[in-house]
Order: structure tokens, then C-alpha cells, then sequence
């Protein structure tokens, strides 16, 4: 489906989009997200032994096939940057679409010492998504009978746990929450676009590039870390 050049204005500071077929920009944007996440956990890897470094994999993701990895490294005693990347291959999930790629990095702050104990971390993370929006009912968390194609950004804050339970292996538990700011285009189950999504002030052209802010989880798991580093003595 070929989409008419539009232009659509969001309030706030003033910011303008040109949007010629937004379905073919919507995949592209999907595609370089990926491609960035891969080089970014790579660059990470491949860094120089200097420092004590752990690669770890978050075990409940990995039970729904969503692939989560990290690589973290001790920058001081008491401190770490992590980089991680969340990839769910999930075409569709209980009939609802379930793709997406987030790329994270994380400064950690111990109070004992590095990968010791209790923690708090900031991180800023990108992604890129194809998928139907979760939303609470009660107890329940269910997912709109709609999706959205777009890309975004995130801020958050996290706490979380480590403990070495064996000279190379330790466990990581964390939580963590973010404000997301999103943009994207909406569409029916049956792949029909979303010209008139609702928005508190409307565009004087019909236009599907929406977007939307709002605090989320942005993490949570349990990771099995190996270490693959061990700080140099003299």
C-alpha cells in the first residue's frame, strides 16, 4: 500500500515529519535497529581485557525464545557498564504481533564493590518494533487488537542483585523502568493503516505517524553470568 506525502505536526516544540511511503520507512528503520544492536554487543565483546568482564544470558526470556545477552565491565571498584540487547523473533504471539529489538547501555553503581551485592543503574536504550500493545485489565496484561510499526528511545533507573555463587559464575536479578517516547504508524489486524489515529491535536491532512510517551518496565529477568576477563596483576 502506497502512502499519499503527507506532513504531520506534534505539539510541543514545533518538530515537522515528511512521510513518503511510511510503511517502506517503518521496515527500514526496523532493519538498521537491528544492524546497530549487533555491532554495538560486538564492539562491547571485543574490548580489551583490562578490566574484570562478564557475558550473561536472562534465563525467563530465554524460555519464551526472547534473547536477551549482556556484557558488562568494571570501570572502577565500585562501578560497571553494561550493554545489552533484547531481540524478540515473535512474528506472532496468541495472535497478536510480537517483534521487536531494544539496545541498552547501563551505568551501574555497587555499594560493596563491582558485581558484589545490591545496585542501582541508569540506562538509555533505542528500539525498533513491529507489535500490538500491552495494556493491564486488573491482574491480567492482555494486548490491543491492533499493532504499530515504529521506533523510540528510553531513559530509566533499575535495582538489581548479584551474587557469585562459583569462582566464574554469578547471578544477576534486576528491575527496571523507563519513560519511552515512541513514534510510529497504526495499523488493524488485518493490515489495514491507521489514517486518523487519536491525538489531542489533529493534523489538517489525514496522517498514520503517531507517537506516544509513558513510563514502562523496561527490564526485568534473572541473568546467568560467566566471566570472561579476569583483572590483570602485576
Amino acid at each position: 500500500m502506497v502512502i499519499e506525502r503527507s506532513v504531520s505536526v506534534l505539539r510541543g516544540p514545533a518538530f515537522f515529519v515528511h512521510l513518503p511511503e511510511t510503511d517502506m520507512l517503518m521496515k527500514r528503520s526496523f532493519r538498521r535497529g537491528f544492524r546497530f544492536a549487533v555491532l554495538f554487543l560486538a564492539l562491547g565483546c571485543c574490548r580489551q581485557a583490562a578490566a574484570q568482564g562478564y557475558v550473561k544470558l536472562n534465563l525467563p526470556y530465554a524460555l519464551v525464545c526472547v534473547v536477551n545477552p549482556a556484557v558488562e565491565f568494571a570501570v572502577t571498584p565500585h562501578s560497571t557498564l553494561q550493554t545489552e540487547v533484547v531481540i524478540s523473533p515473535w512474528k506472532s504471539f496468541n495472535g497478536h504481533h510480537m517483534t521487536f529489538g531494544i539496545l541498552m547501555g547501563e551505568y551501574r553503581r555497587y555499594f560493596r564493590g563491582h558485581n558484589d551485592g545490591w545496585y542501582l543503574g541508569a540506562n538509555l536504550g533505542m528500539m525498533a518494533f513491529d507489535m500490538s500493545k500491552p495494556y493491564r485489565d486488573g491482574w491480567s496484561l492482555k494486548f490491543e487488537n491492533r499493532y504499530s510499526k515504529g521506533y523510540g528511545m528510553m531513559i530509566g533507573l533499575c535495582v538489581g542483585y548479584e551474587y557469585r555463587f562459583r569462582e566464574r559464575w554469578l547471578v544477576d536479578a534486576f528491575l527496571g523502568w523507563a519513560y519511552m517516547s515512541s513514534f510510529y504508524n497504526g495499523y488493524a489486524m488485518n493490515g489495514e493503516i491507521d489514517m486518523y489515529p487519536h491525538r489531542p491535536v489533529e493534523p489538517e491532512y489525514p496522517d498514520p505517524f503517531n507517537g506516544s510517551s509513558e513510563w514502562y518496565p523496561n527490564k526485568i529477568g534473572v541473568s546467568i553470568g560467566y566471566r570472561i576477563f579476569q583483572p590483570r596483576t602485576k
